[in-house]
């Protein structure tokens, strides 16, 4: 398959990795240094099943590469209105667009059935730019468990032992394109499924992203010492068991209790990715991760004041250090 990975940074250099030492002719969009040095010298995966050298073709203008056979979006979500402007000369007339991302995404009421399908989620797709210029109809949804890190330009560290990859369709098939994704990352080594519930499996990730990344944010240390706080955790622990709470609410039971999530976060030094936003100076997902679960709780009625007080002092931190801006309203 010819695949092009639009955001090359920890989590996209890592699946342009696998993608291209199981086979794949890849591709990869990217900036900066990160870019410069691939050009010059390939990525460089480490990850604890073994360590990859690929070499890429690496780009900043997607038009240089042509027609993909599919397209996987690993920007973070500030970048999505940059990607609906760049991203047309990828697309042929079948090609997905698979978008490993954080947060409710930009699709989440595409295919939804009932009163709700179609709605669309301002927070992360402002004026509908990713939906005009991209269409519903190509996304496939994309969950993924892995711990990364830019180590160096052209360097992915993966600290996490084991890292797995969900894909899936909005309206819950199990498609050949969703499919064909999963075979070509089961070749480079990584655990790939094809979902028939990706809302349930965004939800999941959510709960991942609660019981870490606002507490260690505005603490600024990684999880496992920002969780052996006694405090700390028992705050972290009602915020998974709200986030829980909201997506029961819009149909959605998730497996485990809380404190399951949270012993999940605790073995790990690692620093959530609004943490390494934060320290890098790049812009930061506020709004995906924690605006619009927030609006959903509200719109539902499920009372969540320890989200409502995180978030609050997460976006003033964010927008302080000059690196979001609340929306009017």
């Amino acid at each position: 398959m010819k695949i092009c990975i639009y955001g090359a940074g920890a989590i996209g250099g890592h699946l342009a990795g696998r993608l291209a030492s199981g086979g794949a002719e890849v591709s990869v969009v990217a900036r900066g240094a990160q870019l410069e040095a691939i050009r010059a010298h390939g990525l460089r995966v480490l990850a604890a099943d073994r360590e990859m050298h690929v070499q890429p073709r690496a780009e900043s203008d997607p038009a240089a590469l042509g027609l993909q056979d599919a397209v996987l979006v690993c920007t973070k979500a500030p970048a999505l209105p940059s990607v609906a402007v760049g991203i047309a000369p990828l697309l042929g007339p079948e090609t997905p667009v698979a978008f490993v991302m954080n947060g409710i995404p930009w699709w989440y009421f595409h295919a939804h059935g009932g009163p709700e399908d179609g709605r669309r989620v301002p927070e992360v797709d402002p004026g509908d730019a990713v939906w005009n210029a991209i269409g519903p109809q190509r996304a496939i949804g994309g969950v993924i468990y892995s711990a990364c890190n830019v180590k160096a330009p052209g360097v992915v560290e993966v600290t996490s032992r084991t890292s797995k990859l969900i894909l899936g369709e909005p309206d819950g098939r199990v498609s050949d394109r969703a499919q064909a994704l999963a075979r070509a990352f089961k070749a480079g080594g990584m655990a790939c499924s094809v979902s028939q519930d990706i809302r349930s499996d965004v939800w999941a990730k959510l709960l991942n992203n609660f019981s870490s990344g606002p507490a260690c944010m505005l603490t600024r240390r990684h999880m496992q010492d920002m969780l052996s706080d006694p405090v700390l955790r028992a705050a972290c622990t009602r915020l998974v068991e709200e986030g829980m709470a909201i997506a029961l609410a819009h149909g959605r039971t998730l497996r485990g209790t809380a404190e399951d999530w949270i012993a999940l976060s605790a073995t790990l030094p690692h620093k959530p990715s609004i943490l390494q936003d934060l320290e890098a100076g790049r812009p930061m997902e506020v709004d995906s991760l924690y605006q619009v679960p927030l609006r959903l709780a509200r719109e539902k009625g499920v009372k969540v004041p320890t989200l409502e007080l995180f978030v609050a002092m997460m976006a003033q931190a964010a927008e302080a250090a000059g690196l979001y801006k609340r929306r009017n309203g």
